[in-house]
């Protein structure tokens, strides 16, 4: 855990090196349940950021916890800290994935703790995981369902690796537990990401986790990418794109996308321009900075 000076020194280091762009980022307390610290703890850290945010140095404070580590009173000392979003670690809505997981809290705390985040007008974030040991595709897509229904302003979602020196690192080999192969979490993956943000209009933020190598060094097995919510981004394209070519007749066609989109749409070693083709279509695909980035436009050659 940081201590105070180490958050001061952070932040200074940010600002020098942001700019004024420092305004539009937030400090943030992640890897770890901010609120169930030993108190003392949480309010010196939040008082060495506090008066970054105070002085408009930086747009808020982010931080993460459990749901059954919120309540009033928390909420209310975080309010006068300068926090401006909560993350709930739900990873799942089925009670029974949540026991065999040993997360310690129910579906019904992560409904209770959302509803009490967005009384205190705080910017809610919830935090999902796929491949549990317990849970299944299903599973996951009602958790997403009721994720969406407690109205977060944005989602994380993370496909469960196996870390070493880990509970689930010795189930997987006893053969206890499989994880989802890369191929079937990037395809779940890319439904949930359609589904929040195509569907329900809410924020996808983190895709996979981040690329470390000391977390590369130690995972286990699972489906890890480094370019995870990359490859995601390019399977929803993908459908885009096939959809939008259902409707034209099968001649030479260019797709136009923003160019941020180029690679995605492309895919990787160009598997959406091969996959088009299988299904008969011959397509190029060019970049147009006067598309949407979530827009695609079809015309002949």
């Amino acid at each position: 855990m940081p201590t105070a000076e180490e958050v001061r020194a952070a932040c200074d280091t940010a600002v020098r090196t942001m700019g004024v762009e420092a305004d539009k980022a937030e400090i943030a307390f992640f890897g770890g349940s901010f609120t169930a610290i030993p108190r003392e703890d949480m309010i010196a850290l939040l008082e060495a950021a506090y008066p970054y945010v105070r002085q408009g140095a930086f747009g808020g404070i982010r931080v993460s916890t459990r749901p059954d580590a919120i309540d009033d009173e928390i909420l209310s000392l975080l309010c006068r800290y300068g926090v401006t979003a909560v993350e709930l670690g739900a990873q799942s809505m089925d009670d029974e994935v949540l026991q065999e997981n040993g997360r310690g809290h129910t579906a019904a705390q992560v409904e209770d703790a959302a509803i009490k985040i967005r009384e205190a007008s705080l910017s809610l974030g919830l935090q999902m995981m796929t491949g549990l040991p317990g849970d299944t595709d299903e599973g996951a897509r009602d958790t997403a369902r009721r994720l969406a229904d407690l109205c977060p302003d944005t989602v994380r979602i993370y496909p469960t690796l196996v870390i070493e020196h880990t509970p689930l690192a010795q189930r997987y080999r006893e053969g206890t537990y499989r994880p989802q192969t890369l191929e079937d979490a990037i395809a779940l993956c890319t439904e949930l990401l359609t589904f929040f943000e195509d569907e329900r209009g809410i924020r996808v933020i983190r895709l996979g986790l981040h690329a470390e190598q000391e977390m590369e060094g130690h995972c286990l097995a699972g489906p890890f990418h480094p370019a995870f919510r990359e490859r995601c981004e390019s399977r929803r394209l993908f459908a885009k794109m096939k959809a939008l070519l259902a409707e034209q007749e099968h001649t030479p066609l260019t797709l136009r996308v923003h160019p941020t989109c180029l690679s995605q749409a492309i895919g990787q070693q160009k598997e959406n321009i091969r996959a088009l083709q299988a299904l008969g279509y011959t397509v190029r695909v060019t970049a147009d900075d006067t598309v949407s980035p979530k827009d695609i436009k079809v015309g002949s050659d």
